[in-house]
């Protein structure tokens, strides 16, 4: 049985845990699930063994989780229409006092990068995030996964080209952000096409995901003619009883929709350059359980 002294160090390092684990696989549930699975490992271990907890818990939960990333890739899930990644809370500003170190995380937890993240095999994901996100040295990383270093230096390079080629240039600046969502929250709630068109990119691309489980695009919008009139028309449908309100999510500002008290739809927003480039839609009600209504 554990001790409290066990438990405090366990519950020191779980933020970076359940980061690792998200990062992985994309699923709060999930990620929870292998941090607990990480939990019962830490609290049965000969801990006369661990020199480094946090690399213990590190290592254990890095392959805990590959293994339900595998298990998830050999089911072969089908998915109806776009995915995206869960909604995951994110908050840097207490754990994080260094901006470039919390612009690192936040890059890392996009939704943008989680999209491009999905293609990777197990291990180079778990070596890309290791690396790129956490920033373990190679040696680290390699003992971690039972790997030689020359293997893991390779993982990682396949990984970072793989993603840097397909992932699409935003900006992370979260003042930008939260002000060009505001402005594209009042044209696009207010009708206004033309106030609406204004903020796209020519190229914009909306990316809805619903699991075949509410109404949202079953295929990727793309221009902005196409963007602007799908979402003026959301805004002359309407959305009974709405309010909304900001959240930290996937380390930028996002807009949670609440119909009558309850979660309704998740948007967030690329930007580059002043203007909108992509906009997720996140309406699949198993993905916005978790997400705090108050």
């Amino acid at each position: 049985m554990a001790t409290d002294t066990e438990t405090d160090v366990f519950e020191e390092h779980r933020p970076v845990l359940m980061g690792v684990a998200y990062r992985m696989l994309g699923r709060v549930a999930d990620a929870e699930d292998v941090v607990q699975e990480a939990w019962l490992r830490w609290s049965g271990a000969d801990r006369s063994e661990v020199r480094e907890p946090r690399a213990y818990l590190v290592r254990v939960t890095t392959r805990l989780a590959i293994d339900r990333l595998r298990q998830v890739k050999a089911r072969g899930e089908t998915y109806v229409g776009p995915w995206l990644p869960e909604p995951y809370v994110t908050d840097f500003g207490d754990t994080v006092p260094d901006t470039a170190e919390q612009a690192v995380l936040a890059d890392s937890v996009s939704l943008a990068v989680l999209v491009v993240m999905e293609s990777l095999s197990p291990l180079e994901r778990a070596v890309f995030v290791l690396r790129e996100a956490f920033g373990y040295p190679y040696a680290d990383i390699a003992a971690m996964l039972d790997r030689g270093e020359p293997a893991v230096r390779q993982l990682a390079g396949r990984a970072r080209r793989h993603v840097e080629e397909r992932r699409p240039r935003f900006e992370v600046d979260p003042v930008r952000r939260r002000d060009l969502t505001e402005r594209f929250l009042a044209a696009a709630g207010g009708g206004d096409l033309e106030g609406l068109m204004s903020l796209l990119a020519p190229d914009v691309r909306l990316v809805g995901d619903s699991g075949g489980k509410s109404k949202a695009p079953l295929r990727v919008l793309e221009s902005a003619d196409h963007v602007g009139r799908f979402l003026v028309g959301i805004a002359e449908r309407g959305v009974p009883d709405i309010t909304w309100r900001f959240l930290e999510l996937n380390g930028g500002p996002a807009v949670l929709v609440l119909s009558g008290g309850k979660p309704d739809s998740v948007f967030q927003l690329d930007i580059l350059d002043g203007r909108i480039q992509s906009v997720y839609v996140i309406r699949n009600p198993d993905k916005l359980r978790a997400l705090p209504a108050a």
